[in-house]
């Protein structure tokens, strides 16, 4: 079975802790995603910001998107997986840990991230349909 690396959409594009949640929106709707990772200033990956987390945490909570940070909206440690690890692990971390996106990491360098279409692509419809399944419930 394929690789994260082999899967993956490489390219990514991290939004700074620092930075603004208006300016991770702009950000967001440049490049047509719908999450990006947070990168500290040190370079390593702090969590995950979603437009949900935006609609959710920022906009619906009353508060200014200019005002708050990414890093602010980080919670506790992102979950990732490895750019060697198989198809089996992105299929296991992903169902256990409800996500549908999930950054890529060599060492400790954001390569790419996966992302549900990525692996649609790549693996066979019963894998796929599997994940989708246990995304979708509570």
């Amino acid at each position: 079975m394929a690789t994260a690396r082999e899967i993956m959409t490489g390219g990514t594009e991290c939004v700074g802790e620092k930075e603004s949640v208006l300016e991770a929106a702009k950000k967001m709707t440049g490049l047509g995603v719908g999450a990006l990772p947070i990168c500290g200033t040190d370079n390593k990956l702090k969590g995950m910001l979603t437009d949900r987390d935006i609609v959710t945490k920022v906009l619906g909570a009353g508060k200014d998107p200019a005002d708050c940070t990414a890093g602010e909206l980080a919670q506790g440690e992102a979950v990732t997986i490895g750019a060697d690890d198989r198809a089996e692990e992105i299929l296991r971390t992903m169902t256990r840990h409800k996500v549908r996106r999930l950054p890529v990491i060599d060492g400790h360098t954001l390569v790419g991230m996966v992302a549900t279409a990525d692996v649609a692509r790549s693996l066979p419809d019963p894998d796929v349909g599997y994940l989708i399944e246990a995304l979708s419930t509570d």
